[in-house]
């Protein structure tokens, strides 16, 4: 749209100003400071749609509505309302009881883009209003597959909303699948059937090991209204918890503010817009967020992890580890391996390893080979090869079929000039599991190497380093074979090249070799 393309007019020069230091703070992700400055110049010129598209984006991500619904009063008198506008004032309406307004919001729903939401809201504005037959008109939707889908879920909750449990949990039984989107439909179900003192079909509905559950379980929602505003809300949260898993964008903040406005005690709602939030690098207001997460909610065990990534995120290593190891403390599997891979990244090895230990105990008999492989590689990192190698070969009897237990094994066992032949054969079955993985191909290459099989070495380093040229490690050791080859000059130029990303330890031992040559290998480096 030109309108958008072209430079915004204002009355006079300290308007520009305001404008300018918007667009500044905003390229630098100082939101409250662009939030601040777009609703100066929008003051200043309160007509001007520019700064009101960027005002409106920006109040969304602080948080701040009122600055939200003054944007959204210029854009839709210029014309140019984009259309999550009309559920802002759907949200507007409801919450402010005005039959007619949120009739009409749902009107302009239906004729933008959001068209597929229009019919589920429309229900829940009927039931609301006292018609306990508003599930009925979304069990006939047709047409688009997308407001299908969304009809076919919530036809199911206001079933269950309206008293008619059997028919409610058939339905819900039957768009059972895996994913969030069932567990958050599960949840929302459990909650509904509690508010009707249904304990045990909820209980039904919340069977399994997810956090959730077992926090609902333990936990149930004390009863509440089911109103348009509590499924608009749960509506908005599905919505938001299906885009989620992409890149963040202008709805992905709007979908769970509007849910929490509708519902200010939607946990889920918090927990969504907190993970926004966090892959902004906003982690003060992530904090804040998710703090408003009750300790009793169903998602207040996810809220604790998010935490975790906020802290990790910011670079926190401290925070994020103390919190790691408070929700490891009486925490699950999960919990225990999460703190584990925090220590791991600290480079504290043999705490790593004594905590994947503890999460292999709470694994109970169906422990995964991949527990075997981090705490041997724990070990392993921590110096202590002798206890590392039984749990590396135990990971790889569970998985023989997988690339990385094989790999991990056998390149340790290369590294020390061990069992060279079996060695060399796991490598090579994990090339044909995972052809052309580069650091397969660099282990099996050292692998030929260490055997004394230079031809079959050097192209494999080549095609991995091709593939992987800020690799250190395969950097290195293709320098090591061509040097070994007689190819000095181009020894020195791979060797360079490793120097480039390789970290202290690696920089000196490539240093020594670009000035002496290789050392004589005996079993390792």
């Amino acid at each position: 749209m030109a309108l958008f393309s072209a430079a915004p007019a204002f009355a006079d020069s300290g308007d520009l100003t305001a404008y300018v230091r918007a667009r500044a703070a905003d390229a630098a992700g100082d939101s409250e400071q662009a939030a601040a400055g777009y609703s100066a110049a929008l003051t200043a010129s309160p007509g001007n749609p520019l700064v009101a598209a960027r005002a409106y984006r920006e109040a969304f991500s602080i948080g701040d509505l009122p600055l939200a619904r003054r944007a959204a009063a210029v854009l839709k008198a210029s014309g140019v309302a984009p259309g999550d506008i009309a559920l802002l004032d759907f949200a507007d309406a409801v919450r402010g009881k005005d039959k007619r307004t949120t009739q009409a919001a749902i009107d302009r729903i239906g004729d933008g883009p959001f068209d597929f939401l229009a019919p589920v809201l429309r229900a829940w504005v009927a039931y609301s209003n006292g018609d306990k037959e508003a599930a009925t008109a979304l069990g006939a939707l047709t047409g688009n597959p997308l407001a299908i889908r969304y009809a076919r879920e919530n036809r199911a909750l206001l079933l269950i909303a309206a008293g008619r449990i059997d028919e409610g949990l058939e339905s819900i039984h039957i768009l059972f699948g895996a994913g969030q989107g069932s567990l958050d439909l599960r949840v929302t179900a459990a909650e509904l059937l509690y508010r009707h003192g249904k304990k045990l079909e909820a209980a039904g509905l919340l069977a399994g090991e997810d956090p959730a559950f077992v926090e609902m379980r333990a936990h149930p929602p004390k009863s509440g209204r089911t109103d348009a505003a509590f499924g608009a809300s749960r509506l908005f949260t599905r919505l938001s918890a299906d885009l989620a898993s992409g890149e963040p964008n202008p709805l992905s903040l709007v979908l769970p503010r509007l849910a929490i406005l509708l519902e200010p005690g939607n946990a889920r709602a918090h927990l969504l817009l907190a993970d926004v939030q966090i892959k902004q690098d906003e982690t003060a207001r992530a904090l804040t967020t998710l703090a408003e997460i009750p300790a009793d909610s169903p998602f207040a065990a996810a809220a604790r992890v998010s935490r975790i990534g906020a802290f990790d995120g910011e670079g926190d290593d401290a925070a994020a580890l103390a919190a790691a190891k408070l929700l490891a403390t009486n925490g699950d599997r999960r919990d225990a391996e999460r703190y584990a891979d925090l220590l791991m990244k600290a480079d504290r090895y043999g705490e790593a390893a004594t905590v994947y230990a503890e999460a292999i105990a709470r694994s109970g008999p169906d422990v995964s080979w991949s527990l075997y492989l981090q705490r041997g590689g724990a070990l392993d990192r921590a110096g202590n090869w002798a206890e590392a190698e039984p749990l590396l070969v135990k990971a790889v009897a569970l998985a023989p079929d997988q690339p990385v237990a094989l790999n991990y094994l056998a390149y340790a066992r290369v590294e020390r000039g061990e069992n060279l032949a079996e060695a060399q054969a796991m490598l090579e079955k994990a090339a044909k599991l995972s052809p052309g993985e580069p650091s397969i191909a660099d282990s099996l290459a050292w692998a030929y190497f260490a055997r004394g099989n230079l031809a079959k070495a050097l192209p494999l380093l080549e095609g991995a380093a091709q593939k992987l040229p800020s690799n250190a490690t395969i950097n290195e050791h293709l320098g090591d074979t061509y040097w070994a080859l007689g190819r000095r000059y181009e020894a020195r130029y791979a060797w360079r090249a490793a120097a480039v990303f390789a970290d202290e330890t690696e920089g000196k031992r490539i240093a020594t070799k670009l000035t002496d040559g290789p050392p004589p290998r005996v079993g390792g480096k």
